[in-house]
């Protein structure tokens, strides 16, 4: 059995690799890809049994690359993308979960492959579904920030959306967080920010603060209805309010 990972997040690969170690009981030997360009070097020297794909990768979509090379091994897509967009997956070859997934959904993908793989019933991808799929994707994109520009004293700084962990207000600006804990200044206050940023991945957690799910690494109960979060490369723990915590446990489970 080997697998290929097409994941660009360290803590969303991570994650992956746990439980796949969980599931074959020892270490899942696996190849990871963190971009197009190097899933495709990996696909032409080697034979998977199936692959873990995230969409959106370091240098654009996985969709691209199964466009480019025609390959007939089974894909379980791991993604924070709407249903809405796996629609045309709705086939014997092909599963999906939505981030933030559990080990449990995780393991019965797994074992869909497996009982497809053996009855011989898998389908292959065609190209129809990803022009479909890709043609969705880029109009969901759209509207959603990609990159903040940081103006420093040393000239300026370009900021991806996809590396801030969290972020908190400062008075008519803003600090984020990146993934290694660096703290970047972006000259708007926090609603205008909110109103950029992809409400699948962001939430507003109190009237100060915003935390990414790809980075949460855990959640504590506390008093009065709130809870307090472990956040990638920020030492304090965030805490929700009251008033947002149930739509909180809502976004969490999407």
């Amino acid at each position: 059995m080997k697998i290929l990972i097409l994941e660009d997040e360290m803590p969303a690969y991570q994650k992956l690799e746990s439980y796949l170690n969980d599931y074959f009981g020892n270490e899942a030997p696996h190849d990871w890809a963190r971009s197009v360009k190097d899933g495709k070097k990996f696909l032409a020297q080697n034979t998977y049994d199936f692959i873990l794909s995230d969409i959106q990768l370091l240098d654009g979509i996985s969709f691209d690359l199964f466009d480019e090379i025609n390959t007939d091994i089974p894909i379980i897509f791991c993604s924070a993308h709407d249903e809405y967009l796996f629609k045309a997956f709705n086939t014997n070859g092909i599963a999906y979960i939505l981030k933030p997934y559990t080990k449990l959904e995780l393991t019965k993908a797994i074992e869909k492959y497996k009982s497809l793989f053996k009855k011989g019933s898998y389908n292959n991808l065609n190209t129809e579904i990803l022009s479909e799929l890709k043609s969705a994707l880029k109009e969901e994109n759209t509207s959603y920030k990609k990159r903040f520009v940081i103006k420093k004293s040393t000239g300026i700084q370009l900021l991806n959306v996809i590396d801030i962990t969290f972020i908190e207000a400062s008075g008519d600006f803003c600090f984020a967080i990146d993934k290694n804990g660096k703290r970047h200044t972006i000259s708007q206050n926090l609603g205008s920010i909110y109103s950029q940023l992809n409400p699948v991945k962001f939430f507003k957690i109190n009237r100060s603060e915003i935390v990414s799910i790809d980075y949460i690494e855990g959640i504590e109960n506390h008093f009065k209805n709130r809870l307090l979060l472990s956040v990638t490369g920020y030492k304090e723990k965030p805490m929700t309010s009251s008033s947002t915590t149930a739509e909180f446990r809502k976004w969490l489970e999407q």
